[in-house]
């Protein structure tokens, strides 16, 4: 048993590491490639035409099943505006890398909790516990702290670094709805979207991207064989990066999965000022750390909520009796509906008088109680005649056992 859970824990460390690496390595090679191909929509449809078109090996390969049955009109309810946010979302993601630095950016991509706290509320009506609100408060003074300390900050940046995030949380939470309401797997979720959004995009792409491109120098300052490899593995790593967050997702405990998360973006955050050398101040770095920990914290008081969320609705709302003596008692049991309960010491129930029994009268009912005297039962205790006793007995409706 110690070896099994060493060997799945050694499976999600090496898991993890996968996709903190895929992840880093995107959006560092991301910046590399607007460096030099400011071209933001041209490397988002890169990105979807390589989950398009990687996927389909990795479905055979890992024999992912094609669940899930997807209405017509549900393309126009819900499919359609997901594609849609998704390229949007993308796009807006790559402006902010390309006008600032990979750390600034995906800090101010930290305010996701915040986003979704809010489009909750105000989408679906749900209410966060007190934990749940107070969490977000560092997350916004980091965000804000790491603002005003930015070297590079532009507001374009700042800007469409919120739009990509408040895009990023309107998907995960009409993903979710969707995911319950199809069934369908969530890989082919991830690729049916990526090819509704490259297709209807592409006359976008062509009409504005492409057009500059070839009306532009790009070409006589840059090296071409280089930035074309540079988009290859930009998109290659952004498949594999949401392989392996699935993965992860499958593999371990929802906080354990945010917790992951979390730290990922602390990896992105680090490598990018490790390999990219863009200059921080240290106050910089301090609203950096502090809006991670905030999101930490989010993680933890939304796991906390779920958890007690879940508990109560699987748990009955009854209250229970350890005195096993307590059917003697005049006033009656506390979970009866009426007083009329067992006062009759071990005699018939009629299933109207009982709240166990009522609606139920078609299967059979057990009621265990201990004995109030050491002789047998006294059928004379019933509220039914003998012959009323046999009957409700011989159609299945009740039964009786002394204990």
């Amino acid at each position: 048993m110690e070896e099994h859970n060493y060997v799945e824990t050694l499976k999600f460390i090496m898991v993890c590491l996968m996709w903190y690496i895929c992840s880093a390595g995107g959006n560092i090679i991301g910046k590399l490639v607007l460096n030099e191909f400011p071209y933001p929509v041209t490397v988002t449809m890169t990105q979807l035409i390589s989950i398009s078109v990687y996927m389909e090996p990795i479905f055979w390969f890992l024999q992912t099943p094609n669940t899930g049955n997807i209405p017509r009109s549900y393309y126009y309810k819900l499919i359609l505006p997901l594609a849609f946010g998704k390229f949007f979302s993308s796009v807006s993601s790559h402006i902010s890398i390309w006008k600032s630095s990979v750390s600034y950016a995906h800090t101010v991509k930290a305010t996701l909790p915040l986003f979704t706290v809010v489009l909750s509320r105000v989408l679906l009506g749900e209410t966060q516990t007190l934990p749940v609100y107070l969490s977000i408060v560092p997350i916004i003074v980091g965000v804000i702290v790491a603002t005003l300390t930015e070297v590079s900050f532009e507001a374009l940046a700042l800007l469409s670094a919120l739009v990509a995030t408040l895009g990023f949380s309107l998907q995960s939470i009409f993903s979710k709805k969707c995911l319950k309401d199809t069934g369908i797997n969530h890989l082919r979720l991830l690729v049916l979207l990526s090819r509704i959004a490259t297709i209807f995009f592409l006359p976008f792409w062509l009409l504005f991207d492409c057009r500059n491109i070839a009306n532009s120098d790009v070409f006589e300052n840059t090296d071409v064989t280089k930035s074309l490899l540079l988009l290859i593995l930009d998109g290659l790593f952004y498949m594999l990066h949401n392989v392996f967050a699935f993965t992860v997702i499958a593999m371990v405990a929802p906080l354990s999965y945010s917790v992951a998360n979390a730290m990922k973006r602390v990896v992105i955050i680090s490598a990018s000022l490790f390999l990219l050398r863009n200059p921080v101040t240290t106050a910089n770095v301090v609203g950096m750390l502090v809006a991670c920990f905030g999101v930490l914290c989010y993680n933890k008081a939304k796991f906390d909520q779920n958890m007690a969320r879940r508990r109560a609705e699987t748990l009955p709302l009854v209250h229970s009796e350890t005195n096993l003596q307590a059917h003697l008692n005049p006033k009656g049991l506390p979970h009866s509906k009426t007083e009329v309960n067992l006062l009759n010491r071990n005699g018939m129930i009629h299933p109207e008088d009982h709240i166990l029994l009522q609606n139920n009268v078609s299967v059979d009912h057990v009621t265990l109680f201990p004995p109030s005297n050491p002789w047998p039962v006294n059928q004379t205790h019933s509220r039914h005649t003998p012959s009323e006793q046999s009957q409700l007995v011989s159609r299945g409706s009740h039964r009786i056992f002394e204990i």
